[in-house]
């Protein structure tokens, strides 16, 4: 075993049970994992200066080959189902020494950083890789020591073994498939193989998150957050799953970035988890989302799955050829107006964004605080035909605290301490529909994104504080009737459809899908909560 790098912790891989190998590169500065990454086949450069790498038959996440290991120390927190999938803890041990054999002569790649901006609520993390593409993109999305001295004294609180080129065989390691997204909270450790999806790394990490802060009464939050330029105790959390815009509309010239993708929320105020971002850029528009797509031209970022001309190489964002989840990573400090600290106040507004392929809910609405619970616990958004095989119209999807596949607890914890922290600070609570107006996917036309940025502006700007508003007669919430730059009759959804019985219809048909899902939490919720369901009759 050879040791490189700058820094080079004394508490080595031995201590993961990882011997005999190759060069391991400790915490190796960006330029020097270029040149490993292009020197190994793993990556090639764009022209302007991002390294461009392809994850294979995966371009997105696993979830039906994660599992948590059934142990001691949190089998009785766990909420088992579906999503957490007990897996025994001989299992996950015979399959962890098989990854420290398939270590041995083997270079490596080693990152130690931490996830979460405030030092009372961070963990330290070490990620193990054996792409240096995919250690920089350890380095771009945590956050980064910057001092030798406690580099080489890092000791991590939880580590990532990510070795895609190590498949399981399902029949004699007891998985599902060959690939295989392992949580042992007894030992802290996060195993993957059998996948080059790079995102498994952080979203490993915001699962263990999503455990162990709650514990502490901290909020943790699969969301962005911003605050108005200047004043970092007016915050607002963008909360949403993939493709809703929540990186879109987090990044904003007239506010300040905290993050665009995991927080918490403690009695200190609000806190990223990340030190980079990981943005969906399919069809990027350098007008309407510039800050996105000026990273896309930056030394440092990463661009997964992207089609490009192999001589030229230049991009082209419009073609989904590979994937529609075509993605860039890239450090936060590749942005403008970001706050590097990843510290801000309270937020006296919470978005919760849908894309809704129904095309039946309002561009905005402000909800009670029983609606919002409602709609937490929900989290629904749409899949729209052609996204999915076998997906021939809009699907409705139902991920509890917008993002489901990273909550370890019941949902009825974070919905509680999200509340409560709601109440506790006064914060508005808006819904705001990116999808469909005028009718469904393949009748309707998308929402445009000006105007959601400015609909979005003006609630967080209190331009709808005590205006005139509507009520939905199905879901029940509040519809302002104008707003500047806006057209009024893009406000109240039906009123955009040619045909009133056919939204009817279609608002019903949506209305029932969500009291039937959430038929799951009615048992747990105060009655006010069951009270804000959408009218089906």
């Amino acid at each position: 075993m050879t040791d490189n790098g700058p820094h080079i912790s004394r508490h080595g891989l031995d201590i993961h049970g990882i011997q005999n190998t190759g060069t391991v590169y400790w915490n190796l500065p960006v330029a020097r994992l270029y040149e490993q990454a292009i020197l190994r086949g793993e990556a090639q450069l764009a022209p302007e200066g991002p390294l461009i790498a392809e994850t294979g038959a995966h371009t997105g996440r696993s979830p039906n080959d994660k599992f948590v290991v059934e142990e001691p120390s949190s089998k009785d927190d766990i909420w088992w189902g579906s999503v957490n999938r007990p897996v025994d803890q001989s299992v996950f041990d015979a399959l962890l020494s098989k990854a420290q054999a398939y270590c041995q002569n083997r270079d490596l790649f080693v990152f130690d950083g931490y996830a979460g901006a405030d030092e009372q609520h961070r963990i330290k993390v070490r990620v193990i890789n054996e792409n240096a593409w995919q250690n920089l993109f350890a380095r771009n999305m945590f956050i980064r020591e910057t001092s030798g001295e406690k580099l080489e004294e890092f000791e991590p609180d939880f580590t990532v073994i990510n070795m895609p080129g190590l498949e399981a065989n399902p029949e004699v390691d007891g998985t599902r498939s060959s690939t295989f997204i392992f949580l042992d909270f007894g030992q802290r450790i996060a195993l993957i193989g059998g996948t080059q999806y790079a995102g498994e790394i952080k979203k490993s990490i915001f699962t263990v998150m999503n455990y162990l802060l709650p514990k502490k009464g901290v909020m943790a939050m699969h969301c962005s957050a911003n605050y108005v330029t200047g004043d970092d105790q007016n915050v607002a959390l963008f909360f949403g799953l993939s493709g809703t815009g929540k990186t879109t509309l987090s990044a904003d010239a007239e506010r300040s970035l905290i993050g665009d993708d995991e927080h918490g929320w403690s009695d200190q105020g609000v806190f990223n988890f990340e030190g980079g971002c990981y943005a969906k850029v399919i069809r990027l528009n350098p007008k309407t989302e510039p800050e996105i797509y000026a990273t896309t031209k930056r030394f440092g970022t990463i661009l997964e799955n992207i089609v490009y001309d192999p001589e030229s190489r230049r991009i082209d964002f419009d073609n989904a050829a590979k994937t529609e989840n075509t993605r860039a990573s890239y450090p936060l400090t590749h942005l403008d107006n970001v706050d590097l600290s990843g510290t801000a106040g309270h937020p006296k507004n919470v978005v919760f964004l849908t894309c809704d392929a129904f095309g039946v809910l309002p561009p905005i609405s402000r909800l009670t605080d029983a609606q919002a619970m409602y709609h937490f616990l929900s989290g629904y958004t749409a899949k729209v035909a052609g996204t999915e095989r076998g997906v021939k119209e809009p699907t409705a999807t139902f991920s509890t605290c917008f993002g489901a596949p990273f909550m370890p607890l019941h949902p009825g914890v974070y919905a509680e301490l999200l509340g409560k922290k709601i109440q506790e600070h006064g914060a508005k609570v808006w819904l705001v529909n990116t999808g469909w107006t005028g009718g469904p996917h393949g009748v309707g036309s998308r929402m445009k994104l000006p105007y959601t940025r400015r609909m979005v502006k003006a609630a967080l700007a209190g331009e709808l504080d005590g205006v005139e508003t509507v009520t939905d007669p199905i879901f029940g919430v509040e519809i302002p009737t104008a707003i500047d730059g806006v057209p009024d009759e893009l406000l109240v959804p039906k009123s955009t459809w040619d045909d009133p019985k056919a939204f009817e219809q279609q608002a019903r048909k949506l209305a029932r899908m969500f009291v039937d899902n959430f038929e799951q939490f009615a048992d747990g919720v105060s009655d006010a909560i069951k009270a804000a369901a959408p009218k089906v009759d």
